[in-house]
This record gives structure tokens, C-alpha cells and sequence, in this order.
């Protein structure tokens, strides 16, 4: 053997040691890189210069608010298949003045002048995902000027400058994002001003072409010198009331001119020690407490992760919960919702009672009174204040109603109403839709721990869990929670009155889980689809109170980074 195989030879073992050392010590199974670490501010979004622009807000004096603004602003001119200023927000702010977990919702409200009778006079069982009829008011703007107000530091002018300038002389567009703008063109080819707005001369934009949007910087310029008046209540809402009408629409200048957010108080449950804040409906975000209650009652240091037993319970409490999401999630204002109950621990004992250990199971929705595309980002700043923050338009880039002249594209989130009568979700003018968007937070003894989303329309509460219980249950990083392949499920009944898969619906795996698991689950009586599906993104930001540091991670299966100083 000649001494260069066996210098090769000897390299490989060197490094398959050190690759062996570096598993005993650090645990990691599914990590693809390490967790970021920093002290005086941490960033994690789904696109590196959005990253960037938090952390340079963070470096000039502003607030983990101030970036967070900063940077969702660029995510709706860089990821715009997935977020907008045309769409919602939700928001969970740590608050280090006050030691205390605020809740904003930002969500809009549907056209008063649409009624239900509308839908029932053109023969509609749903409302279409496209055109004029899905588009609600977009709630974002004014959810950044909420947030600002109570907790920013800099001028809004100084917050938005890094995107204005970015849409005026251009970026170079990732390659995950020109593939959603590729399939968005086609989607939107004869949509008003789609070509003008979201191609190259007609002409789709691929990774690397340097896109610019001087449309929506003019829009930003407004917003940041004139207020948050100026997009509900001036120019740009007069443009979006005489495009609306131009194409038979509903939503008008006084819907736009009457549109508020809320600010909430986060609902939580307790979980193996660490507190877990959601939002209460019109999201989802009550689904996931619903889901760690049910699992909470079993033994994961026993259950391995990725074994038949896992996914088997973790499926079976996800129906569960999704049926109570189907029949009891909506908008409060319209409806009096039993949250308290949903999350309580003696119902979650009454719905896991349920679940047999070895079967897979089809349920339908509890009596706890007896007992859709997106952007999230995480930011925290020197002062430990920190925030959850999820702003989407819902299906991909949106309605495909873009107005004249302003840059950006209407949500569809108006498509998750319930067109049958009688239901918590069903359709009427000026309420919010059923949502699918939720942040997260977790404390520990009354201290942060973690604020963390993951994206993905239906999947969000499955992600929040499986990140959870990676954590937890598992003792992974948080990075390596994200990493981990994730486990979904179809088929459950859905709020805008799609029925139930009554064959108990199908298990969909991301690639990762070995094939003795697959083959167990489907002798308990589970349909299996493998490496197939959408498992959403994730970021996330722990903190350390002892050596008074952050963590930072960031998805894998996107663009971005987290990223600190």
C-alpha cells in the first residue's frame, strides 16, 4: 500500500475520531451547525440582510422592537412570497422594564359592505383563494406603530431607511425565494400589476438577479414620514379603495380608516417546569398548550425520539386538539370561546383518556365547558428585552390583488372563514378570521427562556411542540431541535368547515425517521407518507440568565441566519 492511501486512509480516521469526540461531547444528532452565541443582541429571520438590518438597528441604540420593525419590513420586500405589508401580524414582547409578556394582535378584519348572503347568491361553499373576494385589512402597519409606540426607541424614518434603500437600488434575490416567485408567476401571470411589480421585464426573476421595487419604497417613504395615518387613513388607502372597487371589491377606504389592533394578555400552560405563552384565538396558537397537556402525562425519557411510540402519541394528541381547533377557534369579539378550558389540565386528562396506546384513533371535538405562507423572526437587545414576532399574507404571496402604483400585494386571509352559518368561524362583515400565524414564548421561574415560531400554515402548533418537546423530552439544543426531522398530519376537520379524514388521515415524515418506524406505525393502523410534505421554518432565541447571554438559531430548511454582537 503506498504511503499517499495511507496518509488518506489515516486522515479519514482522524477526522471520523474527531466527528465521534464531538458527538460525546456536544450530544448532537441533528444539528447542521452550531447555535450562534452573543451578548448585547441577538437577530434570527429567514433572510440574511434582514438579519443584518436588525442587527444594525440593535448597534445603533435601538430596541429589540425597533429591529424587529426593521427587519419585517425588509422580509416584505425580500421574501415577499410569504409576507407583507399588504398582510397580518402577531407579536409576544418580553418586556425587561417591566419583567412582564405582552400580546399584540394585528390582525384585520373582513369588508363590512361583504355579507354572507353574497357568497350564498353566487352558490359558494368556500371563499376562493384568489382575487377580490379572501382580501381582509391588512393589519401589519399598524402593528408596527402598536409596538413602536410602547416599546421603540428610534424614529420610524431611521427603521425603514435600510429597506427603502434596499428597494431602491436592489438585492440579489436567494434561491429559495426566486423558486416561490417562479411558481407565483405563473399563479399571478394575469393578475393587475403583477408583471410590473414581481418579474424582470415579464419575465420571472431567478436567483441572483438583483430585484428592485421602487413602487413599494415610495409606499415605506410615506409610512415613515407621515405615520401609520398614512396608510389607513390617506394616499395609500385612497389607492387601495379605488383598486378595490376597480376590480369588484369589497374592502374600502372606511374599512381600512377604521381598522385597530388589540393588545392581549398571552395564555399559557405549564409544561415539565417551563411556562409556554401563545396567543388566544383568532389564532392557533392554544392548540399547541391543547397538545403539551396531552403529552405531558407520558414518560419521553423512556420513548425514544423518532420511535413508533413518539410519533404515535404525538399524533393522536394532535388530532385531538385539532378537532376542538375546527369547532372552538375564531374571533372572540364574535364568539365566547372557552380558552381557559381548552388548556386546562383536568380536559387534557378527559381527551387523553382517549387515545389508546397502540391504535391510531379518529376523534371528534370535546365539551371543554363540561370540564395556512409566512415570515418569523425573533430579535433581543442589550436590555433583555425580547420579541416573538409572525407577519404572513397566509396563501404564498397573497390575494394577487395588487393596487396601483404601491408596491406590495392584499392578503387572502378572508379565505379562512366558514361559509356555513352557525359556526364560531363563520363568515361576517367586520370580523377576524380564524389565524393560522402564532409566535411563541417560553419563561422559567418567572425569568425568559426561549422566544421560538415556526412557520407553515396548519403545521405551526405541530412545529411549536416538536421544538418543545426536542428541547425538553430530548435534550436537544436549540438548534438541533430545529434541525431534527418534524412529523406532520393530514386530515383533520378544519375550521372553514372541510370535513374530516374519517380513515384517521395520514401521517406525513420528514426525511430521518427509519423504516422499522414507518413499518410499526402502519401496523397500528396509521397511512404513512414518507419525506413528503411541508414542515415549515423555524428560529428561535434562548436566553441565559446566569451568564447573561443569548443563543441564537435559525432554520435549515431556509435562507436566513441568526446572527449577534
Amino acid at each position: 500500500m503506498n504511503k499517499l492511501l495511507l496518509r488518506i486512509i489515516g486522515i479519514i480516521f482522524c477526522l471520523q475520531g474527531i466527528a465521534q469526540a464531538q458527538d460525546r461531547i456536544t450530544g448532537k444528532t441533528f444539528a447542521t451547525r452550531s447555535e450562534v452565541i452573543a451578548q448585547n443582541g441577538m437577530a434570527a429571520t429567514s433572510h440574511p440582510l434582514a438579519t443584518q438590518i436588525a442587527l444594525d438597528v440593535l448597534k445603533q441604540g435601538g430596541t429589540a422592537i425597533d429591529a424587529a420593525i426593521a427587519a419585517n419590513a425588509a422580509l416584505g420586500l425580500m421574501e415577499p412570497v410569504g409576507s407583507g405589508i399588504g398582510g397580518d401580524l402577531f407579536a409576544i414582547v418580553w418586556d425587561a422594564k417591566t419583567q412582564k409578556l405582552y400580546g399584540l394582535n394585528a390582525s384585520g378584519r373582513s369588508p363590512k359592505s361583504l355579507t354572507m348572503s353574497y357568497f350564498k347568491e353566487k352558490g359558494l361553499k368556500q371563499i376562493p383563494s384568489y382575487g377580490v373576494l379572501p382580501v381582509s385589512v391588512p393589519g401589519c402597519v399598524d402593528g408596527w406603530f402598536e409596538l413602536h409606540q410602547k416599546f421603540g426607541k428610534l424614529a420610524m424614518k431611521d427603521i425603514l431607511a435600510p429597506t427603502i434603500r434596499y428597494a431602491e437600488e436592489g438585492f440579489p434575490v436567494t434561491e429559495l425565494i426566486a423558486y416561490y416567485l417562479q411558481r407565483s408567476a405563473v399563479a399571478f401571470k394575469d393578475y393587475p400589476n403583477f408583471k410590473e411589480t414581481y418579474t424582470l421585464g415579464g419575465k420571472a426573476l431567478e436567483k441572483g438577479d438583483v430585484f428592485r421595487n421602487p413602487d413599494l419604497a415610495n409606499t415605506l417613504r410615506q409610512i415613515a414620514d407621515k405615520g401609520r395615518d398614512a396608510f389607513y387613513k390617506g394616499d395609500i388607502a385612497r389607492r387601495i379603495d379605488a383598486f378595490m372597487k376597480a376590480q369588484g371589491g369589497f374592502l374600502s377606504y372606511d374599512d381600512l380608516a377604521s381598522h385597530t389592533s388589540t393588545w392581549i394578555d398571552p395564555v399559557s400552560t405549564n409544561y415539565r417546569g417551563y411556562d409556554v405563552w401563545e396567543l388566544p384565538p383568532n389564532g392557533q396558537g392554544a392548540v399547541a398548550l391543547q397538545m403539551l397537556n396531552i403529552l405531558e402525562a407520558y414518560d419521553f425519557s423512556n420513548i425514544a425520539f423518532g420511535s413508533p411510540q413518539h410519533v404515535h402519541l404525538f399524533t393522536e394528541a394532535k388530532k385531538l386538539a385539532f378537532e376542538d381547533r375546527a369547532k372552538f377557534y375564531a374571533d372572540p369579539e364574535f364568539n365566547s370561546i372557552p380558552v381557559q378550558e381548552l388548556i386546562s389540565k383536568a380536559y387534557a386528562e378527559k381527551r387523553r383518556a382517549l387515545i389508546n396506546p397502540n391504535r391510531a384513533g379518529v376523534y371528534g371535538a370535546g365539551d371543554p365547558k363540561g370540564a395556512p405562507e409566512t415570515i418569523y423572526m425573533t430579535v433581543a437587545d442589550k436590555d433583555g428585552t425580547m420579541i416573538s414576532l409572525i407577519q404572513s399574507n397566509y396563501r404564498g404571496m397573497g390575494s394577487g390583488m395588487i393596487p396601483d402604483g404601491l408596491g406590495f400585494m392584499l392578503q387572502d386571509r378572508g379565505e379562512l372563514f366558514n361559509l356555513e352559518e352557525g359556526h364560531y368561524n363563520s363568515y361576517a362583515p367586520g370580523k377576524r378570521p380564524f389565524h393560522t400565524i402564532i409566535p411563541a414564548f417560553v419563561t422559567k421561574d418567572g425569568q425568559p427562556f426561549m422566544s421560538f415560531g415556526v412557520m407553515g400554515g396548519d403545521f405551526q402548533p405541530l412545529g411549536h411542540v416538536q421544538v418543545l418537546m426536542n428541547i425538553i423530552d430530548f435534550g436537544m439544543n436549540i438548534q438541533e431541535a430545529g434541525d431534527a426531522p418534524r412529523i406532520d398530519h393530514l386530515g383533520s376537520t378544519d375550521p372553514t368547515g372541510e370535513a374530516q379524514d374519517k380513515r384517521g388521515g395520514t401521517i406525513t415524515l420528514e426525511q430521518g425517521f427509519d423504516y422499522e418506524t414507518i413499518r410499526t406505525l402502519m401496523q397500528m393502523g396509521h397511512k404513512v407518507a414518507y419525506g413528503m410534505g411541508g414542515y415549515g421554518g423555524y428560529q428561535a432565541i434562548r436566553y441565559d440568565p446566569v451568564r447573561k447571554v443569548y443563543y441564537g438559531a435559525s432554520e435549515s430548511r431556509k435562507d436566513g441566519h441568526a446572527a449577534g454582537y
